[in-house]
C-alpha cells in the first residue's frame, strides 16, 4: 500500500474501532471513553495489529488533547465557581495537595517508586477525578443542583484548573533532586509571566478579534480563526518551554469570559470529539491486554487502595466545610475514581521517562476499572443509606447530619408558607408571596442561597429539606401550605413524604422535574403537582388559541382540564413495563416493600378511597399485583382490594407495622358514616397527662384514638395506657353522633374550652 494512503487507512481503522467500542459501551451503560480504549486495544499492536503508523496516529491524537483542554478552558466559569467557592477552592485545593502528599509518602516508603519526584507525579495522577463520568451520572439522576452535586462539580472544576498547572510543572520533575526546586520555581515563574500576558491578551486582543470574525457571519471563517488561535497559543507555549496542553487550556480561559464563548464552544466541540476519540483510542493501542490479565490481582488491589484512599481524603474534607455527613459520604464515593485527564498526565510522564512502561500500564488499567465502577457505586448509594439507617449504631450519625445548620431569628410559626428550594423557581415564588405580604420560610442547603436570603431579609432554615428535623424547625406542622421546588427527584419525594408525616392534611404543591414522577408524587399525597415543561406548553397554547379567536374562558377551561388529568393528554405514552420499572426504582428510594394481603383481611373488598390507608396508617400504596399476575401501577381511589393481592407500599417502619395491624384486623377499620378528626393538644389542655383510655375525649364522646403524631413520628393504634402530651396530634374516629357530641363538648367552657383543642381537619369516610 502507498505510504500516503497508509495514514488514512489507519485513521479510518482507529475511528471505526472507536465508534464500535463506544457503541458497545453505550449499550452496556458504561462510559463511552472506555469503549474508545477498547477499540484502540483491538486494532493496536497488542490486539489484531491492524494499525501500522502508530506514531503518526499519536501525533494527530495530540490535537485531541489540545482541543480537550481548550474546550475545558472555554467551559470554565468563574461565576459557577463562586457558588461553592469555599469547598471548591479550599476543599479542592486541599484534596489535591493531600492526595499528592499521602501518595508520595506511601509510594516512597513502600518502595513502589525510586524517587520522591515519581511519588509526586503518581499523586498528581491519582488526585484527578473524572469530570465526564461524574457529570454524566449526575445529569442522568438530575442531581447537578443538589448539595452533593454542587460539591463534586466544584471540586472537579478546581481539579481541571490544576491540570494545566500540573502539565506545566511536570518537566521539572524530570530534573535531578538537587535542581528540582529551582526547576519548579522557574516553571512557576514562566507560568506566572505567561498568565499575565494571557490576561492582557484576553482583555484587549481576543474580544475585538472574535467580534471581527463574528461580523463576517461566516461559520467557516469563525471556526478557522478560533482553531488557529487555539493551536497558535499552544505552539507558543511549547516554544516557551511549557506544554501544548497548557497553552490550549489558557487559550480557552481567555475566551471563557467573552460574549462569544458559547458560540466558540458550539463550533469547536465536533472537532474536539473527533480528535479526543483519536487520543483515547491511541491510549488503548498502548494497552496490553495480556499484561492486564497477568496483573489483574495487582490492578484490583490498586483499585481498592485508590478508592478507599480518596474516599478517606475527600469525605472528611467536605465534612470539615460544614456539609452534612450524607453529602460528604456521597462526594467521597463519587470522586474516588481516577479521571480521564490522568491519561494525559500519564502519557506525558512516560514520554519524559518519569514512569516506566510497566507502571504506565498499571496506571491505565487502574484508571479504566475505577471509571467502570463509578456509575454502579453512585447508583448504589441510596440503597446503602437505606440499609445504614436500619443499623442502630449507624442511624444516630446519619440523623444528626440532618440537623439545621443555621436558622433565621424571625421565623413565623403559624399560618406561613414553607418553600423548599431557593433556585430560580423558588426565588420567584418567594418574591410573589412577599409582594402579597404573606409569611414565608425558605429551606435550602446551598451556602450561597442562604446568604442571599440573609441579605434579602427572608426567614430561612439552612439544611436538608428532606430531613424531618429541618421540616419541624421550619414549622411545617403549623404551616398553611408547602411548596417543593427541589431539583433532585429523590429529595423531592422524601421531602413530601416527611412533611405529610408531620401534617397529613398539608396543602402541598410540588414541582416535578420529570414527567414520570407526576403520578408518584400524587400517590405520596401531593395536592397539586406542577411540571414546568408541560406548564410552558399550556401557557403557549393558551396564548395562541386565544389569539386565533377562541373564547378565553373555553381555553382556560380546557387548560384546567388538562391539569386536572395530570397532563395525561400531553405525556408520551409509555409501555406498562417501563412504567413499572420507573415505579419500582422510585419506590426503592423511599423504603418500600411488597406486602401480601392476609386471608380474611377486613380490607378485602374495600376500595382504596374507603380504606384511606395513607390517612390511617401513613403508608402510600403504589401498585397492586393480583393473584392472577395482573399488575396495577398507581391504582385509582375506586380500585378494589381483592383476596391474594400483593401490595407495594411505601412508608417508615412504624407505618409498616401500623398497616400490618390494620390489614390483619388487629386494629379497627373505620366503618361507614364515621368521621375522623386530627386535633392538636395544646400546652394548657386538661387532657395532658391523661392516658388514651381514660382521657375525657374518649370517655365523654366515645371517640377512638386511632393514631398519635409526636415529634414527627407515627404512633399508630396506641396502647390504652399511653399518656397524652402537649402538642400531640391525635387522629380521633367515631360515629356521626359522637362527632356532634365532640363539637358540642368542645364549645362548652365548663369542660375543655374551644381554644384548647384545635381541629385540624374533619373528613368523611366516603370523601
Amino acid at each position: 500500500m502507498q505510504e500516503d494512503l497508509r495514514l488514512i487507512v489507519d485513521l479510518v481503522l482507529v475511528l471505526a474501532a472507536a465508534a464500535g467500542g463506544g457503541l458497545l459501551a453505550a449499550l452496556l451503560r458504561q462510559p463511552i471513553l472506555l469503549g474508545y480504549l477498547l477499540g484502540g486495544m483491538v486494532v493496536g499492536p497488542a490486539g489484531l495489529g491492524l494499525v501500522k503508523e502508530l506514531i503518526q496516529v499519536e501525533t494527530l491524537a495530540q490535537f485531541g488533547v489540545a482541543f480537550l483542554l481548550f474546550t475545558l478552558g472555554v467551559e470554565f466559569s468563574f461565576a459557577e465557581l463562586k457558588k461553592v467557592k469555599a469547598i471548591s477552592l479550599g476543599g479542592g485545593g486541599l484534596q489535591i495537595a493531600l492526595t499528592i502528599l499521602v501518595t508520595a509518602l506511601i509510594s516512597v516508603g513502600m518502595g513502589w517508586v525510586s524517587t520522591p519526584a515519581k511519588g509526586i507525579f503518581l499523586g498528581a495522577i491519582l488526585s484527578l477525578s473524572s469530570t465526564a463520568v461524574v457529570l454524566k451520572c449526575l445529569i442522568e439522576r438530575n442531581e447537578t443542583e443538589t448539595p452533593h452535586g454542587q460539591v463534586m462539580l466544584g471540586i472537579l472544576v478546581v481539579q481541571d484548573l490544576a491540570l494545566g498547572l500540573m502539565i506545566a510543572v511536570l518537566p521539572a520533575l524530570d530534573q535531578p533532586v538537587e535542581s528540582m526546586a529551582l526547576a519548579t520555581g522557574w516553571a512557576l515563574l514562566r507560568i506566572g509571566l505567561f498568565a499575565a500576558g494571557a490576561v492582557a491578551v484576553g482583555i484587549w486582543l481576543i474580544p475585538p478579534l472574535l467580534r471581527l470574525l463574528a461580523r463576517t457571519e461566516s461559520r467557516e471563517l469563525f471556526l478557522l480563526g478560533v482553531v488557529a488561535l487555539c493551536l497558535g497559543i499552544a505552539l507558543l507555549t511549547e516554544h516557551l518551554g511549557l506544554s501544548i496542553e497548557m497553552g490550549a487550556f489558557v487559550a480557552g480561559l481567555m475566551i471563557s469570559e467573552v460574549e462569544y464563548a458559547d458560540q466558540t464552544l458550539t463550533y469547536v466541540e465536533p472537532l474536539r470529539d473527533i480528535f479526543a476519540t483519536l487520543f483515547f483510542a491511541s491510549i488503548g493501542m498502548l494497552i496490553d491486554p495480556v499484561f492486564l490479565w497477568n496483573n489483574l490481582e495487582l490492578i484490583l488491589g490498586l483499585v481498592a487502595l485508590v478508592w478507599v484512599g480518596k474516599f478517606l481524603i475527600v469525605t472528611p474534607l467536605v465534612k470539615a466545610f460544614r456539609y452534612p455527613l450524607k453529602t460528604a459520604l456521597v462526594a467521597g464515593l463519587g470522586l474516588a475514581q481516577i479521571g480521564e485527564f490522568s491519561f494525559v498526565l500519564a502519557s506525558e510522564g512516560q514520554a519524559l521517562g518519569i514512569v516506566s512502561r510497566r507502571v504506565y500500564l498499571l496506571i491505565l488499567g487502574t484508571t479504566a476499572v475505577t471509571l467502570v465502577l463509578t456509575p454502579f457505586v453512585l447508583q448504589l448509594i441510596p440503597y446503602l443509606f437505606n440499609w445504614a439507617e436500619t443499623v442502630s449504631w449507624l442511624k444516630p450519625y446519619l440523623v444528626s447530619s440532618n440537623l439545621p445548620l443555621s436558622v433565621a431569628a424571625d421565623l413565623p410559626m403559624q399560618g406561613h408558607v414553607v418553600v423548599c428550594g431557593y433556585g430560580r423557581l423558588g426565588s420567584n415564588l418567594v418574591r410573589l408571596l412577599r409582594e402579597h405580604e404573606l409569611p414565608v420560610v425558605v429551606i435550602d442547603q446551598s451556602e450561597s442561597k442562604i446568604q442571599q436570603l440573609r441579605e434579602a431579609g427572608v426567614p430561612y432554615v439552612y439544611g436538608n429539606a428532606s430531613s424531618l428535623r429541618v421540616l419541624e424547625t421550619a414549622g411545617v406542622a403549623s404551616a398553611r401550605s408547602l411548596a417543593i421546588a427541589l431539583r433532585d427527584p429523590m429529595s423531592t419525594r422524601l421531602c413530601l413524604k416527611r412533611a405529610l408525616e408531620l401534617t397529613p392534611d398539608l396543602d402541598s404543591v410540588v414541582c416535578a422535574n420529570r414527567d414520570r414522577d407526576i403520578e408518584l408524587l400524587y400517590h405520596l399525597g401531593a395536592i397539586q403537582v406542577v411540571q414546568p415543561d408541560f406548564e410552558a406548553s399550556l401557557e403557549l397554547a393558551a396564548h395562541l388559541l386565544t389569539g386565533m379567536g377562541l373564547l378565553p374562558h373555553l381555553v382556560r377551561q380546557e387548560v384546567q382540564q388538562i391539569r386536572a388529568h395530570h397532563y395525561m393528554e400531553l405525556r408520551p405514552e409509555q409501555p406498562a413495563s417501563q412504567i413499572s420499572r420507573d415505579l419500582k426504582r422510585a419506590a426503592q428510594d423511599l423504603n418500600s416493600r411488597w406486602y401480601r394481603l392476609p386471608t380474611g383481611s377486613p380490607l378485602t373488598g374495600m376500595t382504596l378511597e374507603e380504606a384511606d390507608l395513607r390517612y390511617l396508617t401513613g403508608v402510600s400504596l403504589m401498585a397492586i399485583r393480583r393473584a392472577g399476575g395482573q399488575e396495577v401501577d398507581y391504582p385509582n381511589p375506586q380500585t378494589i382490594l381483592e383476596a391474594g393481592d400483593r401490595l407495594l407500599i411505601v412508608g417508615e417502619a412504624e407505618e409498616m407495622v401500623a398497616f400490618d395491624e390494620l390489614a390483619k384486623g388487629e386494629a379497627a377499620v373505620r366503618e361507614e358514616n364515621m368521621l375522623c378528626h386530627w386535633i392538636m393538644v395544646p400546652e394548657s389542655s386538661p387532657v395532658v397527662g391523661q392516658t388514651v383510655s381514660k382521657s375525657e375525649i374518649q370517655r365523654q364522646c366515645g371517640m377512638k384514638v386511632q393514631a398519635v403524631r409526636r415529634d414527627g413520628k407515627f404512633l399508630r393504634f396506641p396502647e390504652s395506657g399511653m399518656g397524652l402530651q402537649a402538642r400531640d396530634q391525635l387522629l380521633l374516629c367515631g360515629s356521626y353522633q359522637s362527632t356532634l357530641q365532640l363539637q358540642q363538648w368542645l364549645s362548652t367552657p365548663a369542660q375543655i374550652p374551644l381554644p384548647s383543642l384545635s381541629v385540624v381537619r374533619a373528613t368523611e369516610m366516603g370523601r
